[in-house]
């Protein structure tokens, strides 16, 4: 029998054509059943998201992200890291793509609309996760401390905001 063959016995009441597609089946094409064997196994690549370069969004110097996978003009998955000084805010803006933001410490505050009404904050406190859909303009609030939370979405991706980022100062 050649090595690319199962080694198990079919079942001889089937028919010629039932057990060459079985066979088909469980073999793949051009492969050998001691192929791979002594490949090594892919190892983790663990990442530390505090030895990525950071950066701030403009005018937002108590917002800092760093691109823990993936980037925002490459197509594909990606994981945004994001750190919040107690007191900053993400004025209201959009992404072209739908993100899942899971909060890692602190209590983010957000808000969905055009404009930041803080009576109309939703607190998401850590170990929770939110969706924000494409296109839905929404703000972000650091109101009670310090706030990291990571977001997941496919790229390319873009914020963009409604009106111009105030000066960090006025972001307090």
């Amino acid at each position: 029998m050649p090595a690319s063959m199962p080694s198990f016995p079919l079942p001889l009441s089937r028919g010629l054509g039932t057990r060459l597609l079985i066979l088909a089946l469980l073999a793949p094409a051009g492969l050998r059943a001691d192929e791979g064997a002594a490949a090594e196994p892919p190892r983790p690549q663990v990442i530390d998201p505090a030895a990525l370069p950071a950066f701030s969004p403009p005018g937002q110097p108590a917002i800092r992200a760093r691109w823990v996978s993936g980037a925002e003009a490459a197509p594909g998955l990606y994981a945004l890291r994001v750190e919040l000084e107690a007191g900053a805010r993400l004025p209201p803006h959009t992404h072209p793509d739908a993100r899942l933001t899971t909060v890692l410490e602190g209590t983010l505050w957000v808000g969905f609309g055009a404009t930041a009404d803080p009576a109309q904050a939703v607190a998401v406190p850590a170990g929770s996760s939110l969706l924000a859909p494409a296109g839905v303009p929404h703000w972000v609030w650091a109101r009670e401390g310090a706030v990291r939370y990571q977001e997941h979405g496919a790229g390319p991706t873009a914020t963009r905001f409604l009106a111009p980022p105030p000066a960090a100062a006025a972001a307090r």
